[in-house]
């Protein structure tokens, strides 16, 4: 038995974006730079993707620069929007992912800007009054919180916050790797300036991303050294990655709303398994909450036990894989810095479990089942 319950870490490749890729793997392999007929329609294939992911968006093609994945494309907005217009505050929270809380606090150890966190819930949502008063004490600022939260899935009123920032002069980038390709995103009216994506995340491949940056907002190069990518990233483009990022989009909103659905069932059955068969359970931020959190994820706290010390292990020794966290920094040893933020000195046991729409019924049903004769329970 082999149960993959971790697609917030990465997910599986869609066949059909695998074949859309082998040709510029095998048969297309020009230098997208080079003028010639081979380097013109390796050239053709990204700007045909950018164009298509650009019209899924609702935006402008050259406000599409792709990269590395979401964590260069945090790090550039980062850095570059703070060098470009001279910012010296930056509003975040205690829970970002590292590839913004680590920048960020980089940058103000070494005096660049002054970083200031937002209050949170006793469940982990941004406090908007809070966020206002920050926005009021420093006009100007750059304001980073991301759309979904990648450990307890709660989810951020991201058109509110850009009105906020907008009415202070603020400068928004939102980390929305957890949510590209799982919600909608109309750019034309989310007064957002800069965003980011990562293709494993919705079936796509590793190693590809992108960002949007507002063609209102532009901000300076992060990567230096060619002129690819409209000047903005240099560097050969990575063609049959950005093939299959564009096919593994057009999927994922092909059949967004139908997936939505059936994964969210996923997530309402395993709550009610886990709370029918292990007392005690409890969900971490807002991921218990069905109508209000990132439906693709579920962060469970289980009563404390012997068991919580090596429960992934021992779920890894029987076909299950899940995490204890974001995947980015396995195998540290402080644990989630998200549950620790929420959850100080807590000793009860926390596995995030995160759903595709590769995941059957069955899994979840095996899962439960597993968890229970763990915590010696009958299911």
């Amino acid at each position: 038995m082999s149960i993959y319950l971790d697609n917030a870490a990465t997910t599986p490749l869609d066949p059909e974006v695998f074949e859309a890729m082998k040709p510029f793997m095998l048969q297309d392999f020009g230098n997208p730079s080079s003028t010639h007929s081979h380097g013109r329609k390796v050239r053709s294939a990204i700007e045909i993707g950018r164009k298509r992911i650009a019209e899924m968006l609702n935006c402008t093609p050259g406000e599409i620069i792709f990269t590395s994945g979401g964590t260069e494309a945090d790090n550039a907005i980062i850095v570059s929007s703070i060098q470009t217009y001279n910012i010296k505050h930056a509003i975040s929270s205690a829970i970002e992912h590292h590839a913004v809380s680590h920048t960020l606090e980089v940058l103000a150890k070494e005096g660049v800007i002054e970083l200031h966190l937002v209050k949170l819930d006793e469940k982990g949502n941004v406090d908007y009054n809070d966020l206002e008063r920050l926005l009021k004490a420093y006009p100007g600022a750059l304001v980073s919180l991301m759309q979904a939260n990648n450990e307890i899935g709660n989810l951020l009123d991201i058109d509110r916050v850009a009105e906020l920032v907008n009415q202070y002069n603020g400068y928004f980038h939102s980390d929305t790797v957890q949510s590209v390709g799982h919600y909608r995103h109309d750019l034309k009216k989310l007064k957002i300036h800069a965003m980011t994506a990562a293709a494993h995340k919705f079936h796509g491949p590793k190693g590809i991303g992108f960002m949007y940056i507002s063609k209102d907002k532009k901000i300076q190069p992060f990567v230096h050294g060619g002129a690819q990518e409209r000047n903005m990233r240099g560097g050969t483009e990575n063609t049959f990655g950005i093939v299959g990022l564009t096919k593994a989009m057009e999927i994922a909103y092909q059949d967004l709303e139908h997936h939505a659905e059936y994964i969210k069932g996923l997530k309402a059955k395993m709550i009610e398994l886990l709370k029918e068969n292990i007392p005690g359970v409890t969900f971490n931020g807002a991921s218990g909450d069905l109508d209000n959190s990132l439906y693709t994820v579920l962060n469970v706290s289980f009563p404390e036990s012997e068991e919580n010390e090596m429960l992934l292990f021992n779920l890894d020794m029987i076909g299950i894989s899940a995490s204890g966290g974001s995947a980015c920094s396995s195998g540290a040893s402080t644990g989630s810095h998200v549950l620790n933020a929420l959850y100080p000195g807590s000793k009860r046991g926390a596995v995030r479990f995160s759903f595709s729409k590769y995941t059957k019924s069955e899994d979840i049903e095996y899962t439960v089942e597993k968890l229970a004769e763990l915590f010696k329970v009958t299911a």
